[in-house]
């Protein structure tokens, strides 16, 4: 109950805006007559939802377990690859550099040869997403892993701790907040990633059936996946920022909202 009123500030004003935006959508849909194949109104698509709930809602789990398991993987290795480039002068140069030339390639020009090589399953969408997941976190984790003061880690060799230890001990914990900053980032982009694949050949996910949609003009249609998706990475995005607030609640990053 104490958490109450700041839950209340926090969400309030982003649910009046919500309601006031969906509002304001209904009556200028109304008022000016737009055609449905050109903007649907919010209660429009509210009734194509209800068409086909099952047909959605699957649609939308295909693409939420793609996501997901995406940015698990470009979570695991993309903190290892950080620990790697910070804990090795040798091998820092061609990670980082393998890195930056592969972020560099657009995924959708990637996305046909994965296709190729994996089929239509999950795995190819599976696999744009973490690299389209993975260099914001590889950023975000070597700056939070090199910004620890020199002196606490100092401090740590003096008292013969191991690398490992001070990795483990003094590195990560100082990096915490630099990591979930990646990590907020990330969610969203294994998102992209999914339906960028989707796109480009899948029997399922809303990818698919914003295409589907498309394919018969079914504007309605189009707006329920891509509100699902809208939906969808609010809610990954604020999931993984209350995981920040339990594992560093004494950061001023989360102290201040």
């Amino acid at each position: 109950m104490r958490n109450m009123p700041s839950m209340t500030t926090r969400f309030l004003p982003g649910l009046i805006t919500l309601v006031s935006a969906v509002a304001l959508w209904e009556i200028g849909v109304r008022l000016f007559q737009i055609s449905p194949i050109l903007l649907p109104s919010p209660s429009a698509v509210w009734v194509e939802f209800w068409k086909m709930p099952a047909f959605f809602l699957y649609n939308a789990g295909v693409t939420l377990v793609v996501t997901l398991a995406g940015f698990f993987l470009a979570a695991v290795f993309g903190i290892l690859l950080a620990v790697v480039i910070v804990s090795s002068k040798t091998l820092e140069r061609p990670v980082f550099s393998a890195l930056v030339a592969l972020n560099s390639v657009p995924k959708v020009a990637l996305a046909p040869l994965f296709v190729v090589w994996m089929g239509i399953g999950p795995e190819p969408k599976i696999a744009i997403a973490v690299m389209l997941a993975i260099f914001a976190i590889v950023i975000d984790t070597v700056l939070g892993l090199r910004s620890v003061d020199p002196d606490m880690i100092n401090l740590a060799r003096v008292g013969r701790a191991s690398a490992w230890q001070i990795l483990t001990k003094v590195r990560l914990p100082c990096a915490l907040p630099s990591i979930f900053a990646g990590l907020k980032v990330a969610i969203s982009l294994a998102l992209i990633g999914a339906i960028i694949g989707e796109f480009v050949g899948s029997s399922s996910g809303l990818g698919f059936a914003i295409l589907t949609a498309q394919g018969q003009f079914d504007t309605p249609g189009l707006f329920v996946s891509l509100v699902l998706l809208i939906a969808m990475g609010s809610l990954l995005f604020n999931l993984m920022e209350g995981i920040e607030r339990l594992s560093i609640p004494w950061h001023t990053s989360v102290r201040s909202h």
